[in-house]
């Protein structure tokens, strides 16, 4: 007797876009007991949790699904699937674009050259020097500086688009998450800051990141932008705040707590 298969819950991806369809209550991923896409030669299917109670899997393809607004399913770009996705679907879709990402870079050993054996759903292994390999992720911090009734909002030159949001940027090594702070702050803006604390995280797939926020008071200097890096820098009060990022953002999560008056997510 053959045995049913299991409906799952398909995270397609093609350069950045996820395929969704079109449902009587909006879009959401497919659904189903088989891939809806053909599974192309050399991609891997991977498993990467839950959704909605169903098996999550993940794959990628080379061609994307043609389709647009007027289409029963469509590509869409990650980011832009946060407007039109249950939150769900939009936060494990993150997962999926990571660990494709990785399966994508991980192929070779570094050391040998030799192809790389899957061994469990995040990691990797040299079947000649026997090195494992997990998926990276790259920690960076952001900040929302406060000087008296008004917040530093800044435009960096890789935004997408006009809006102005908040400090941010890389660990180095041998740096404690604090000590990465206030360098950021320094070597963007010029501002020495007080008061530090810590406000919450969120994973950030574009392509392999974790956002860590804090919060933080201004406490000596005058604005000096790093060039190289900002195009705009300025203090906003609430009444005068210009175009701020959209609502998946740490960013956005920190300037709303702010108008507010919270403290923490």
């Amino acid at each position: 007797m053959e045995t049913e298969k299991q409906t799952c819950g398909w995270f397609v991806f093609n350069s950045g876009q996820v395929l969704i369809e079109k449902k009587e209550d909006g879009y959401h991923i497919p659904y189903g007991p088989e891939p809806p896409v053909e599974v192309p030669v050399g991609s891997t299917i991977h498993t990467i949790g839950e959704i909605n109670g169903y098996p999550a899997k993940t794959y990628a393809i080379h061609i994307p699904v043609s389709g647009d607004e007027n289409s029963p399913r469509m590509m869409k770009d990650l980011r832009a699937s946060f407007d039109v996705l249950p939150l769900e679907e939009y936060k494990r879709g993150g997962k999926a674009s990571q660990i494709l990402n990785w399966d994508k870079n991980s192929r070779y050993c570094p050391m040998c050259g030799v192809p790389t054996v899957q061994v469990s759903p995040i990691a990797k292994r040299c079947p000649e020097c026997r090195q494992e390999f997990y998926p990276r992720i790259s920690p960076a911090v952001i900040v929302l500086i406060k000087k008296e009734d008004s917040i530093l909002l800044v435009h960096a030159r890789n935004f997408r688009g006009t809006f102005k949001g908040l400090v941010a940027g890389f660990l180095e090594p041998g740096e404690t998450l604090e000590e990465c702070v206030h360098r950021e702050v320094m070597e963007e803006t010029g501002l020495t800051i007080k008061n530090l604390k810590y406000f919450g995280s969120q994973p950030w797939p574009y392509p392999s990141g974790i956002m860590i926020g804090f919060t933080a008071d201004y406490e000596s200097g005058n604005i000096k932008l790093q060039q190289e890096e900002l195009n705009a820098g300025a203090f906003y009060t609430k009444d005068n705040l210009p175009e701020i990022p959209k609502k998946l953002s740490l960013a956005r999560k920190l300037i709303d707590a702010w108008l507010e008056e919270k403290d923490h997510l």
